[in-house]
């Protein structure tokens, strides 16, 4: 891909998250957390989801804090792409 098409494409999607699944070939189920502000009583409320992500070459561990980044559908679940490892979760 040339500069000028990675320039075009605009700001794509990044979160950090945790690995709870590394059994899939090449794909990993990340665990993010959000805060939501509850309607009515305006406490903050913690919300969790889980994505599918593409790890081409296996790296990332179950444990491991990792970032992912918006794509292109790869399968019917699997949106997201391994961008980094951040932290590797501890050897037990």
């Amino acid at each position: 891909m040339t500069e000028e098409n990675k320039k075009s494409r605009g700001r794509l999607n990044q979160v950090i998250g945790q690995v709870i699944s590394d059994k899939m070939d090449k794909t990993i189920s990340v665990k993010i957390y959000r805060q939501v502000k509850h309607k009515k009583y305006g406490k903050y409320i913690r919300k969790s989801s889980v994505f599918k992500a593409h790890d081409e070459k296996n790296t990332a561990k179950m444990g491991d804090k990792v970032l992912i980044t918006e794509s292109r559908p790869m399968s019917k679940t699997k949106r997201w792409n391994l961008a980094k490892v951040i932290d590797t979760a501890a050897a037990e």
